[in-house]
């Protein structure tokens, strides 16, 4: 799973992938700081892992994890290659989710590309030069379908009906994740293209200390602009999680957060709605030597999630021994759930629950 931070330069993408992943990239105050993509690992926030720790007490936990790409920033003209747009479209294109920080706040002292604060005009030059990519792409698919349909080929001209529907929308300034399509159409003719704006996006207005807990007039444009698209939206007052970051103890930094009156970095907020975003649910293998979390699509069902830990148990599978969490927590324990009856035998079918503690019997 690869979800990528764009955004415009200078507004904030460097500061904020340094705060997720620790990993200490570049950020001045200049645009073009970054050009390669930084790449973090970053661990989901949960605390049903930290519990599942005090209860089993194993020799490891090994989290959830979320891939984090911090990608150069864009300009006006990058579709046909300007800046480092060519660089900046073949990174976006390989996440799986966007990231996507507008600039909400006011300092006269870090400079904008543009010359003005103004996030809704920021979000539409970069929709643009993603529209734009897109329709160059379709069109290159459409001159290969519309030979096809031409023949009279059934299948051919059922693509070309849609993917004419999806030209007409991109023509129209629209982000495809937000073009109603029935799913069958969208799995088999939109999805293997690849497309950028069909890619799910969050939001992430980037404002001062003021906002952090409320937003502002800005955060209320973008609100506003983006009601209708299929999207998530997150303020979050970057500069705030840097000197978060900076703390070193648990205790320091949550004084510092109750000073602000939050209740949690909005980093790890970040992180859970990009594991969202990505539509990621969690289940749970619990035992003497490791305690983990182990990623699964929203809807995967017991084979699907028991071939995540190995192939093997994939095609063996012969049932999944299961617990939910909250029968884990309340019992304290995997015997007492077992004594309380509380332990089901689930088959293959059986579509895993977010927060499941799952055992699997295979032979192979």
């Amino acid at each position: 799973m690869k979800a990528g931070i764009v955004g415009l330069p200078n507004v904030g993408k460097s500061t904020l992938f340094n705060c997720l992943s620790n990993a200490k990239a570049q950020s001045a105050n200049f645009p073009f700081c970054t050009i390669e993509p930084n790449i973090g690992v970053v661990n989901v926030p949960d605390t049903r892992l930290q519990t599942l720790e005090e209860l089993v007490k194993p020799e490891r936990v090994l989290p959830a994890t979320v891939e984090i790409v911090d990608i150069a920033g864009l300009v006006k003209g990058a579709s046909k290659g300007e800046g480092l747009g060519n660089q900046f479209l073949a990174n976006i294109r390989e996440t799986d989710a966007i990231l996507h920080v507008l600039r909400c706040f006011d300092n006269d002292n870090i400079v904008h590309v543009d010359g003005s604060v103004n996030p809704i005009r920021d979000k539409e030059t970069i929709d643009i030069e993603l529209q734009l990519k897109d329709l160059e792409t379709v069109e290159k698919k459409l001159e290969k379908v519309g030979r096809a349909a031409r023949t009279g080929n059934k299948e051919a001209i059922k693509e070309k009906e849609v993917l004419d529907g999806v030209k007409n929308a991109l023509e129209q300034s629209k982000n495809i994740r937000s073009l109603e399509l029935k799913e069958e159409e969208r799995l088999e003719y939109v999805k293997p293209l690849q497309l950028i704006t069909d890619k799910p996006v969050l939001y992430v207005c980037n404002v001062d200390e003021a906002a952090a807990k409320t937003g502002n007039a800005y955060v209320e444009q973008v609100k506003e602009v983006v009601a209708g698209e299929s999207a998530g939206l997150l303020i979050l007052a970057v500069s705030i999680e840097a000197d978060i970051n900076e703390l070193d103890s648990f205790e320091e930094r949550q004084m510092f957060l109750e000073d602000l009156g939050l209740e949690e970095a909005g980093a790890a907020k970040l992180i859970r709605a990009a594991y969202s975003l990505l539509n990621q649910q969690t289940y749970f293998t619990a035992g003497e030597k490791e305690v983990r979390a182990w990623t699964i699509p929203v809807g995967a069902t017991a084979q699907q999630a028991a071939g995540v830990i190995h192939t093997d148990f994939e095609k063996g599978f012969i049932r999944a021994e299961v617990i939910s969490y909250e029968d884990y927590e309340n019992y304290g324990s995997e015997a007492k759930v077992k004594e309380a009856g509380r332990m089901r035998v689930e088959g293959k079918e059986y579509i895993v629950q977010n927060g499941d503690v799952m055992h699997f019997r295979f032979n192979v």
